[in-house]
């Protein structure tokens, strides 16, 4: 097991991140648990489903420096997770920008303004690279996050066992001094 330095987005305008722990898994297994947020995926998550999910994101800082995090208020409300994680489109290895945002808290912008912080934090640390968001065909909020962020429909993953996911991407250059 590698050990990559631990990475984390800047706090922005309303929000800021934190690594997922133990504690959060009320809150995590009642986002993943709502059929509302978890539409596009074959079913909603169990509680136990939830508690591996939290496992996986610990073994991924510690593996990668990031995955998905923890996203809340500046006054500790949970909004939901946000991150960086390495994922798979037709056998090929991507980086990928995910998000989840509680039902109540969806419709406000908070998607796009976590993922805007993951997109800075991809760019500082691996750019140049294609960044990408791999969605439901038909899950039009989350592509519309996607487009908010400048990506474009750059291909189909065909690889997925139950569906052919649409994946969105941009490019990330370093930024110029």
């Amino acid at each position: 097991m590698s050990t990559a330095p631990r990475l984390l987005p800047h706090p922005t305008e309303r929000l800021r991140f934190r690594e997922m722990v133990d504690d959060d898994l009320d809150r995590v297994a009642a986002m993943l648990g709502d059929p509302e947020v978890m539409t596009y995926y074959p079913a909603p998550k169990t509680r136990a489903e939830s508690a591996d999910w939290i496992a996986r994101m610990r073994t991924r800082y510690a593996e990668d420096g990031h995955g998905l995090w923890i996203v809340e208020t500046h006054d500790g409300e949970f909004v939901g997770d946000c991150g960086l994680t390495w994922q798979s489109v037709n056998d090929e290895s991507v980086l990928e920008v995910g998000y989840h945002v509680r039902r109540e808290m969806q419709r406000r912008g908070f998607a796009t303004e976590a993922a805007h912080a993951c997109v800075e934090l991809a760019r500082q640390r691996y750019a140049p690279i294609v960044l990408t968001a791999i969605i439901h065909p038909e899950n039009r909020a989350s592509r519309g996050v996607a487009e908010n962020l400048g990506m474009t429909h750059i291909d189909d993953d065909r690889a997925h066992p139950w569906i052919v996911r649409t994946v969105m991407g941009m490019a990330l250059e370093p930024r110029t001094p």
